[in-house]
């Protein structure tokens, strides 16, 4: 190889990971870029990821690292297209506008994290002891199956939500109309059930799964019956309705900080 070669195959090694990282970089934006794009987020996005990014009844943003998007390309494809399956929708903005958006996310990301009050290791003896919370929610693959399943709750929800959700379990049980497709069923809402079968027999769960003609429940021992509708003589759906209990009288306020820390701090395997 002469030496001419060399200095090329040298120059090439070092060029192509210099454009990677240029690639992944978000672009220039002007003070008042970022400025609208706070403001589009507090309009637009806030009130489920918080005004400053902190997370609620949406993913904290204010985060070294998204999970969902890697880099500034992916976290503008993600604001426009949703996330399919989730309460994530299209973002109602044009190009630029997501693009602002995406910067001003990108910035949280800069912030010091969270101070989240409680202790965790108190907070997960609560979960898994007196607060009976493991009973119906699974984390690391222990744990009940009637609720959803929580090793990455601290990821989806902020901590103001989730001690919300302890003390008000019904003030945000997310509905909409379930979606069909021919080659998937989609029916990602948490939704009560109780049917009552032509025998008399009454099943009370959460929904597993539904289409056009039948349903299947799974019970507080984690059982799942599956039903053909035509053959049920009651079925009730209880939007908005939830098995789980309000910890605001069975709790102190301690008590209540230290799960949330141990719940907050829920971000799957390392």
């Amino acid at each position: 190889m002469t030496t001419a070669v060399r200095r090329a195959v040298l120059a090439l090694l070092l060029i192509v990971p210099a454009l990677a990282a240029a690639e992944a970089r978000p672009p220039r934006v002007t003070a008042g870029e970022l400025t609208r794009g706070e403001r589009l987020f507090q309009d637009e996005c806030a009130s489920c990821h918080g005004p400053g990014g902190e997370g609620g009844r949406g993913a904290p943003l204010a985060v070294p690292r998204l999970t969902r998007a890697a880099d500034f390309e992916g976290l503008t494809k993600l604001i426009k297209g949703g996330v399919e399956g989730t309460e994530m929708p299209a973002a109602r903005l044009d190009g630029e506008q997501v693009k602002m958006v995406a910067a001003w996310v990108l910035r949280l990301g800069r912030r010091p994290a969270q101070r989240v009050p409680g202790d965790r290791v108190r907070g997960e003896a609560l979960f898994r002891g007196k607060g009976g919370c493991v009973l119906c929610h699974a984390v690391g693959g222990r744990g009940g199956t009637l609720g959803p399943e929580l090793s990455e709750v601290g990821l989806r929800r902020g901590a103001a939500y989730l001690r919300a959700a302890l003390l008000d379990p019904e003030a945000d049980v997310p509905r909409s109309s379930i979606s069909y497709r021919a080659d998937v069923n989609l029916t990602q809402n948490f939704l009560a059930v109780r049917v009552v079968t032509a025998d008399h027999r009454e099943v009370a769960g959460v929904r597993v799964n539904e289409d056009t003609f039948s349903i299947q429940i799974r019970d507080v021992s984690g059982a799942v019956h599956s039903f053909w509708k035509a053959e049920l003589a009651e079925l009730h759906k209880e939007w908005g309705r939830s098995p789980m209990p309000s910890y605001r009288d069975a709790l102190d306020e301690a008590a209540v900080d230290d799960l949330v820390a141990f719940m907050a701090g829920l971000r799957g395997s390392p």
